[in-house]
């Protein structure tokens, strides 16, 4: 695969998922890899958990040459949940340089404003792909039953003190230590979309690509890339072998994120997407939010050893 676009090789990748689908604080399963969120607070009290809802939000920290540089990809759905995290996380936002959004729809931007505050930096980048901004957009059950998706408006984010940055290129973050990989291109034959999302272009209803759908990547110093997806609308494959193509590097240590598997309209696709993830073979994979528990379960029977369960308030640590 032809190497279009420089990503540095870095030495850690430290992912904290600030709001996911699914929450156990009863978990222990702390490894040199993965390291949970637990309900004892400083003072000993058992007093704190940590909130899950249908969204997606995780502060990325990748540390290069003794330096230590934060991303924030995604911002969870309701106005609070994933700030309200953060808090009881104990986690200061203020060492966020960069900003990206993976699509424009609600269970991923709801928590903008919030988060934004936190963070506290006047002029701070916000990296998103033009199509984040139409509207109306939404699922179409029936002629009579549309469910709409919250607008994405420009004007609040500059409002908010953001520098919008829009492009649907491959886009350097943090100086070239991660990668927004842009709109992904859509090769294979079974990653097709969702089918009941629509739009309203110049008077007419459309079916809705969600052409905004992207990830953000990182390469592990001789381990390969981390891949982190928001919900993979272009689909996690899709989303893999784009990165792989547009790096040059064919090498994934991990793939993670919304996989959108859930449901009826995506169960019929779960065995294929494992079977082609297989052949990717990651060192680890990490499914969230939208992937769906049959999914979940899948993968996981096909791919024990490199599964990892996520949850709000997980923290990965990925080293070279």
């Amino acid at each position: 695969m032809a190497n279009n676009t420089s990503l540095n090789a870095v030495d850690g990748i430290e992912i904290l998922t600030l709001q996911d689908n699914y929450i156990e604080i009863t978990a222990t399963d702390h490894s040199d890899i993965i390291r949970r969120a637990v309900g004892v607070s400083a003072n000993g009290i058992i007093d704190t958990s940590i909130q899950a809802e249908h969204g997606f939000a995780a502060l990325v920290n990748i540390t290069a040459n003794d330096q230590t540089r934060t991303l924030l990809f995604d911002f969870g759905f309701s106005a609070e949940g994933a700030a309200y995290n953060a808090r009881k996380l104990g986690v200061s936002m203020n060492s966020v340089e960069q900003m990206a959004l993976s699509h424009g729809h609600s269970d991923h931007f709801g928590g903008f404003d919030a988060l934004v505050r936190m963070i506290e930096k006047p002029g701070i980048d916000l990296v998103l792909h033009p199509g984040a901004f139409k509207y109306p957009r939404y699922l179409k059950f029936s002629e009579k039953l549309k469910a709409y998706f919250p607008r994405v408006e420009k004007e609040s984010i500059i409002q908010a003190g953001c520098n919008l940055v829009t492009t649907a290129d491959p886009y350097p973050l943090l100086d070239g230590n991660a990668l927004f990989l842009g709109e992904v291109e859509r090769t294979n034959d079974f990653e097709k979309g969702f089918p009941i999302a629509f739009c309203v272009a110049n008077g007419v209803e459309t079916w809705d690509p969600i052409e905004d759908d992207t990830s953000i990547v990182m390469n592990l110093k001789g381990k390969g890339l981390v891949v982190l997806s928001g919900c993979a609308h272009a689909g996690i494959v899709n989303s893999v072998n784009y990165a792989r193509k547009i790096t040059g590097i064919d090498k994934v240590h991990a793939v993670m994120g919304g996989f959108h598997l859930s449901g009826p309209l995506f169960e019929p696709i779960i065995g294929r997407t494992t079977e082609e993830l297989k052949k990717i073979n990651p060192d680890y994979v990490v499914p969230c939010h939208c992937t769906g528990r049959k999914a979940i379960m899948n993968i996981e029977r096909e791919m024990p050893d490199q599964f990892i369960l996520n949850m709000s308030g997980t923290k990965l640590t990925f080293k070279a």
